[in-house]
């Protein structure tokens, strides 16, 4: 890999993003239910139909894997994978905690994320091995002395099914729960990584939404996992754990786990 290329590259897609995205916002702009009951508009498209298009002419070798336009093969091993608009409810209500998200995959395993907030003007980069940063700054996740002082966020607690839905009102009853955040899709782990927010708690989520995130929190300090603790890779099962402090990943697991 050059990392050096890649992390351009990737600057480059956000841009083209930020570009495709920012008219929309805040304009009345209509929007379409896809197959699974969630919206899509034309400004989620018009930025995944730009960042493919630099694809296409600068990693032709590389897959793609997007949340609008599906996958295309590679013969590389790397694929990279695009959510446009992480968070089209919040765009279409005009909250900016949207972002967009563009990862890089080698063999499964999430190496490099972009997390872009363009109405906000912010843009996290993750890599492995190297500190996250907020526009070119490092960041930081902040400790956690104990599951009870800790701020849980959540996209909203329609995403879960009964199961899971138990489940995670029983982590969140461990937690600071009269301050737990609701809304926020990917914002929330960028919160989390930059030091604001202690643990985020998802299911169902595809691989489009979680593997940009993976390297950003991971970078700044935290751990992104599944609910049994495992590492997140392309099939991982949409159960998705970040953690400010990875000290109280035990205490997260056993909290989920005993609620039946």
């Amino acid at each position: 890999m050059n990392l050096t290329a890649d992390i351009a590259l990737a600057h480059r897609l956000a841009d083209a993003a930020r570009a495709a995205i920012r008219p929309h916002f805040r304009s009345g702009l209509a929007a379409e239910r896809k197959g699974d009951a969630t919206p899509v508009t034309l400004a989620d498209r018009a930025a995944e139909e730009a960042m493919r298009a630099i694809l296409v002419a600068e990693a032709p070798d590389d897959a793609i894997h997007g949340e609008e336009f599906g996958a295309t093969n590679g013969t590389s091993g790397r694929t990279w994978v695009l959510d446009p608009i992480d968070g089209t409810a919040a765009f279409l209500a005009g909250r900016p905690l949207f972002g967009t998200l563009i990862a890089l995959v080698v063999e499964g395993w999430p190496v490099l994320g972009v997390l872009d907030q363009v109405i906000l003007d912010e843009r996290w980069l993750g890599v492995t091995g190297k500190p996250t940063t907020l526009n070119g700054q490092p960041v930081r996740t902040r400790p956690c002395a104990a599951l009870a002082d800790a701020t849980l966020a959540t996209t909203g607690p329609h995403y879960f099914d009964s199961h899971d839905g138990e489940h995670f009102m029983g982590l969140a009853a461990t937690t600071d729960h009269k301050r737990m955040v609701m809304g926020g899709d990917c914002y929330n782990y960028a919160m989390l990584a930059s030091g604001h927010l202690d643990l985020v708690c998802e299911a169902n989520l595809k691989l489009h939404d979680y593997a940009a995130l993976v390297p950003i929190v991971e970078g700044a300090g935290g751990t992104m996992c599944d609910w049994n603790g495992d590492p997140l890779h392309a099939a991982s099962d949409g159960r998705v754990l970040a953690l400010g402090d990875p000290a109280r990943l035990e205490d997260v697991i056993e909290a989920l786990a005993c609620q039946h």
